[in-house]
C-alpha cells in the first residue's frame, strides 16, 4: 500500500505543470477573456512577479515562450507588451478590400444582426458588476462623442459599445470575432453615420434611444429583449440606409445591396 502511495505521489509530481507553463497559461487567458488586449503593456517585471507570487526566472521563461508563439513583444527598455497583430486576425489585405467595396458593406450588416445579436443575448445573461459599470461608461462616451460632429470619433465610440458589449457575454470566441472585425466595423460604421446625419439630420435621437434600450435590456437581465433591441436597431438602420440609397438610385430594387452605406 506504501508503495503504490508513493508511486502515485511521483506521478502526480511529474504530471504537475512548470511554472513557466502555469503563467503562460494564465497570461494566455486573460488574453482570450479580453482582459489583456492587443497592445497592453504588462507590469514591470518585479511588480508581475509580486502579483503572481513567482520567482523571476520562472517569469522569464514564461515570457520567453510567449514570445516564441508571438503572443507577446518585448521592447529594449519599454517592457513587453501584448502582440500588436494579435488584433488582425482578418488579414489587413482582406479587410481593405471588403472595405473599399460598397457592395460588400451590406454582408457586413447581415455578420452583425447574427454576431450582435447573439452578444447582447448572452451579455444579458452573464453580466456582472464590472460589466455593468463598463457597458454605462461606454453608452456615456457614445452620447458625448455624438457632440463632436466627427462621424470617425462617433464611430470610434459606437464600435467600443458593442466590443464592450460582446465582453460582457464572456465567450471568449465571440468577443475575439468582434475584435477581428474591429476595423471593418469602424469603417463602416463611419460610413453610415455620414450618411444618415447628412440625409437624416434627426435621425441621432433614434439611434440614442435604441441604443439606451439595448443598454437597458443586458442591466436588467433580459436576454430576449436584449435580443429584440439588438435587432431592432440593426434593422432600423438597414431601412434607413436603403431609404438613402433609394432616394439616390430610384431605380435600384431591393435586391441591390448599399451603394457607400451600412450600418452602426
Amino acid at each position: 500500500m506504501l508503495g503504490f502511495s508513493l508511486l502515485w505521489s511521483d506521478q502526480i509530481l511529474m504530471n504537475k505543470p512548470r511554472v513557466a507553463d502555469q503563467i503562460v497559461e494564465h497570461i494566455e487567458q486573460l488574453i482570450l477573456s479580453g482582459t489583456l488586449r492587443p497592445g497592453d503593456r504588462l507590469p514591470a517585471e518585479r511588480v508581475f512577479c509580486r502579483q503572481l507570487s513567482v520567482s523571476r526566472p520562472s517569469l522569464r521563461e514564461a515570457l520567453q515562450k510567449l514570445a516564441a508563439r508571438q503572443l507577446v513583444t518585448t521592447k529594449r527598455g519599454g517592457g513587453t507588451y501584448i502582440t500588436e497583430a494579435l488584433a488582425q486576425s482578418l488579414a489587413d489585405p482582406l479587410l481593405e478590400l471588403i472595405a473599399s467595396s460598397p457592395g460588400r458593406l451590406g454582408d457586413v450588416l447581415e455578420l452583425r444582426h447574427a454576431i450582435e445579436s447573439l452578444a447582447a443575448h448572452y451579455a444579458a445573461l452573464r453580466r456582472t458588476t464590472a460589466d455593468k459599470s463598463a457597458l454605462r461608461q461606454s453608452y456615456k462616451a457614445l452620447i458625448t462623442s455624438h457632440a463632436q460632429r466627427d462621424p470617425s470619433l462617433e464611430a470610434q465610440a459606437d464600435a467600443d459599445f458593442h466590443l464592450v458589449i460582446a465582453e460582457a457575454s464572456h465567450n471568449v470566441v465571440l468577443v475575439q470575432v468582434m475584435r477581428s472585425l474591429f476595423a471593418l466595423l469602424h469603417s463602416s460604421m463611419r460610413f453610415s453615420l455620414e450618411n444618415l446625419y447628412t440625409h437624416q439630420p434627426a435621425i441621432f435621437d433614434n439611434l440614442r434611444d435604441q441604443h439606451y434600450h439595448l443598454l437597458n435590456a443586458i442591466l436588467n437581465g433580459d436576454p430576449e429583449q436584449a435580443r429584440v433591441a439588438s435587432d431592432n436597431h440593426i434593422n432600423y438602420v438597414e431601412k434607413s440606409l436603403a431609404e438613402i440609397d433609394a432616394a439616390r438610385s430610384p431605380q435600384a430594387n431591393s435586391h441591390t445591396h448599399f451603394s457607400d452605406t451600412t450600418l452602426t
